[in-house]
């Protein structure tokens, strides 16, 4: 017994030797075989519906335009639902994908799913579906723009510690966080966030067919229900994920749909470039969407 229980130590061993000594050649092989060799069955049946979600803060668009993008450009593809649980995040990003989302559904039938949140960007993100569907339970709106900055100048005063800084420009350090921002200061700020909000209303107003001289009742930063929110004209009808499907499905007017099925390597990947995107970013605050 002791000898097999030997001889089974010493296989791992030298199996985990041959991996240490070729770590970069094991992890190519591996690489080269998940691409080659279908995880599901989408890779084996084409398939003509497409699922795309957006999940999280937003502060990197490119990888969800790609794949609207890509959507768009795929005949295959017959109609998107667009599923989207977020709180929102930066402006340019937001812009990106609801700019996006307008030039697909202008081709094919694109439904809006409100999985969760649908708020701020996140809300922004949606507005261009040909329909926006929206779960019982989701929170929706929040059209609003926001940008935060500490000011800790009494700790630094406790601490004895002092900035120096040499700059060119009256509004050059706009936002910094080691004194009181001066009136002029959140006079510039507040230019840029009135100017930001003003393009979100009007981009939503437009979308929506709502009318922007009214948007104290549907913007101003207003959180609504589900039912509040299609009340208020952000959405247009109430039902979970199975229906939004169906409704894509009509709109399509598909004989056999089929859906596609997301790799869990890919998932996996994807929610490992969300989540760095996420770290870089808490070192430079945007003007966010919220």
């Amino acid at each position: 017994m002791i000898e097999f229980v030997k001889k089974i130590g010493s296989c791992l061993a030298r199996g985990l030797k041959f991996i240490q000594e070729h770590f970069k050649a094991t992890v190519l092989v591996l690489i080269v075989l998940w691409l080659i060799i279908p995880s599901s069955e989408n890779g084996i049946t084409p398939h003509n519906l497409q699922k795309i979600a957006l999940s999280g803060p937003i502060l990197d668009a490119t990888p969800i335009v790609a794949q609207i993008d890509e959507a768009r450009e795929n005949d295959g593809i017959k109609g998107v639902l667009f599923s989207i649980d977020s709180p929102g995040g930066a402006v340019a990003p937001s812009v990106e994908i609801a700019y996006a989302i307008k030039r697909l559904s202008e081709t094919k039938p694109t439904v809006v799913y409100a999985a969760g949140i649908m708020a701020s960007g996140g809300y922004y993100s949606g507005i261009w579906g040909n329909e926006i569907i929206a779960n019982p339970g989701s929170m929706i709106g929040s059209i609003g723009v926001i940008m935060e900055g500490a000011d800790i100048s009494g700790l630094m005063e406790k601490v004895g510690v002092k900035t120096q800084v040499v700059h060119a420009g009256t509004y050059k350090q706009v936002g910094t966080f080691d004194r009181e921002w001066s009136a002029a200061e959140r006079a510039e700020l507040n230019k840029v966030i009135d100017g930001t909000y003003s393009m979100f209303v009007v981009d939503v107003a437009r979308a929506r067919k709502l009318d922007p001289l009214r948007s104290g009742e549907y913007a101003d930063a207003h959180i609504f229900t589900a039912l509040q929110a299609k009340k208020a004209g952000l959405v247009d009808s109430i039902g979970v994920e199975y229906d939004a499907k169906k409704r894509v499905e009509e709109l399509s007017k598909v004989k056999d749909p089929t859906w596609n099925k997301e790799d869990p390597m890919d998932r996996f990947f994807k929610r490992f470039a969300a989540e760095g995107a996420t770290l870089a970013h808490l070192y430079f605050p945007p003007i966010t969407l919220k």
